[in-house]
């Protein structure tokens, strides 16, 4: 149970299993909180900055609104567009309700935690308990006062202020307080927390709450074509949230979960990859997103007129390196895996975040949302793409550097996607490529049964080799094309579930989990072929693996139906939402 142990130690909850995490997030950086009421992540000022709260890590430090009676249920859901959460405990005694967000959009160096607790039905008695940690835990409150209902500290680098605290009292494991809220009444709690003096007046709840869900819902569409509107418009949400005003979209809000327990494949993603950021930019120019759309495309233009050839797969959300992969051997880890900061990212080479950006670019050229800039950056990619043939890359899953067909097929995608939109003299010169890199592409990649295989070197399947004849690099009919499909759907897939590639002998749960991304990709591809049914199968069933958040990591274990790998993953919210909108124009309707 949280806060349990000597006087003299820090406040600490356990972790649960990531299905039961809900995210708060304003653009600039995230919370993960618990079914107890405990904020288990948040980094601050900004995604990849220190942890202020890392217990589900193992980091030392504690902020919980939890019913007093320890016996109770727990459920919770958003408010529909929003990524406005509420924490929901049936109790013995009755219903509490804990509103949460972040206040919307959120500022760079301030972020403003709000919470409100509801007696729906009955007076709700609650604990609250905070002894904040930054660095990841290694950082006491130093400074701490409490005066007239206002509680300030500081906690190494950060500023911290909460209001709504008459009553509480400090002790050596922070600040608590009793609360006791009237029946059918609410109780706010506003913590601010800066890089700067908190020399401004503290956040009004009130005006926080109304300007923050007013915001949401100007910017997340309604969806109402798509074939599943909430959840769609939920994704929608979800990137929103993790895209800061710089542009950069995180791909995930965490660090070092893993994607299997003891094995060493626990990674950052609190960085801006280019293919994730150009997936979500793609999928939200589908449900008329422009806001996420608009900052994708900035950030990738910015990247390629700034780095060129030598465009970086990944970033810091405002464009900076990413810091060299480092391990954080204080704290012992979500249950299976260490803890790292940083990425060994920029020590690869990509040739498919070329024709990614290409395909980003020519859908907001296609949207008439694609500026000189913009021009000017196709025309590095393309030339980037030209320079760079023949040389091996590190390709979309990251591995040794090969000659992999995805990443050639999906930069002939690209280039017929922007080709499609430019002046006759250039798309030609464009086609032309295009069509080169596929020709060179089947001279060594193409399996003797007729499909793609993995590289020149490896004849296996893989489940990237769907998206790019989704994405045009290849006609639905190419027998190609249907070729591949059917080998996905016959050697990587179970129980509704489709696996990246095998990689021995194992059964394919045992090496690792199901990729949701490979899930939603293959019912596009079955919608390409017209295969309706199936292909509302294969989204129905990934769609599923998620838990009352409905939030999606990157991998399923589909033997145990758990969330593996880190939370939430942008390109899996990208998919389910290009998915749900592309079947809803299903002609059987």
């Amino acid at each position: 149970m949280p806060d349990q142990g000597p006087a003299d130690q820090p406040a600490q909850s356990q972790p649960h299993v990531l299905r039961e995490y809900a995210l708060l997030a304003d653009g600039e950086r995230g919370a993960l909180i618990g079914p107890r009421g405990e904020i288990g992540w948040l980094c601050a000022p900004r995604w990849d900055s220190a942890a202020l709260f890392s217990s589900f890590v193992g980091g030392a430090g504690l902020y919980a609104l939890t019913p007093e009676d320890r016996w109770f249920v727990w459920g919770g859901y958003y408010e529909e567009g929003t990524l406005v959460w509420r924490s929901r405990w049936m109790t013995a005694d009755g219903v509490i309700e804990c509103r949460e967000a972040l206040a919307f959009p959120g500022e760079e160096h301030r972020a403003v935690l709000m919470r409100q607790v509801l007696a729906v039905d009955r007076d709700a008695e609650v604990l609250l308990r905070l002894d904040p940690r930054a660095d990841f835990g290694r950082c006491p409150v130093q400074d701490s006062r409490l005066e007239a209902g206002t509680w300030t500290a500081r906690s190494g680098p950060l500023h911290l202020r909460l209001t709504g605290v008459e009553g509480a009292r400090l002790g050596q494991r922070g600040l608590q307080l009793e609360l006791s809220v009237p029946a059918g009444s609410s109780h706010d709690l506003v913590l601010e927390v800066a890089d700067q003096p908190l020399t401004e007046p503290a956040a009004d709840a009130a005006r926080a709450w109304s300007a923050t869900v007013e915001r949401w819902h100007q910017e997340v569409p309604a969806m109402v074509t798509s074939l599943t509107p909430r959840d769609a418009r939920h994704a929608y949400a979800v990137l929103r949230g993790l895209t800061s005003d710089h542009g950069g979209m995180v791909a995930a809000a965490t660090t070092s979960l893993p994607e299997r327990s003891e094995a060493g494949r626990n990674y950052d993603y609190r960085f801006s990859w280019i293919r994730d950021q150009s997936l979500a930019g793609q999928a939200a120019a589908v449900a008329g997103g422009w806001p996420v759309l608009d900052q994708a495309v900035r950030f990738v233009t910015e990247r390629l007129l700034t780095d060129g050839p030598q465009l970086m797969p990944a970033y810091t959300v405002d464009g900076g390196p990413v810091p060299r992969e480092e391990p954080l051997d204080h704290l012992v880890g979500y249950p299976g895996a260490g803890v790292v900061v940083g990425n060994q990212i920029h020590d690869q080479f990509q040739l498919d975040i070329f024709g990614e950006a290409l395909l980003l670019l020519g859908t907001a050229a296609r949207h008439d949302r694609l500026d000189l800039p913009g021009w000017r950056a196709v025309d590095v990619a393309v030339s980037a793409i030209r320079d760079h043939d023949g040389q091996k890359d590190a390709g979309i899953w990251e591995l040794e550097p090969q000659h992999w067909a995805h990443s050639r097929l999906i930069c002939a995608a690209g280039l017929r996607a922007v080709a499609a939109v430019a002046p006759a003299a250039k798309a030609a010169q464009w086609t032309r490529l295009a069509e080169s890199i596929v020709v060179d592409t089947a001279a060594d990649c193409l399996h003797p049964s007729g499909r793609w295989q993995r590289s020149d070197v490896d004849e296996g399947v893989d489940g990237a080799l769907l998206l790019p004849a989704v994405r045009g690099a290849l006609p639905a009919q190419d027998p190609r094309t249907r070729a591949t499909l059917a080998a996905v759907r016959a050697e990587l897939t179970e129980d509704g579930y489709v696996y990246r590639f095998r990689h021995d002998q194992r059964p394919l749960r045992e090496a690792e989990g199901a990729f949701l991304l490979c899930g939603f990709v293959t019912a596009l591809a079955c919608e390409q072929q017209g295969e309706h049914a199936q292909a509302r199968a294969w989204f129905e069933r990934n769609r599923a693996a998620c838990g009352p958040p409905g939030l999606f990591s990157e991998e399923y274990d589909v033997t145990q139906r758990q969330l593996r790998g880190n939370l939430p993953q942008a390109f899996v919210h990208a998919l389910l939402l290009q998915t749900s909108i592309d079947l809803a124009g299903d002609p059987g309707q």
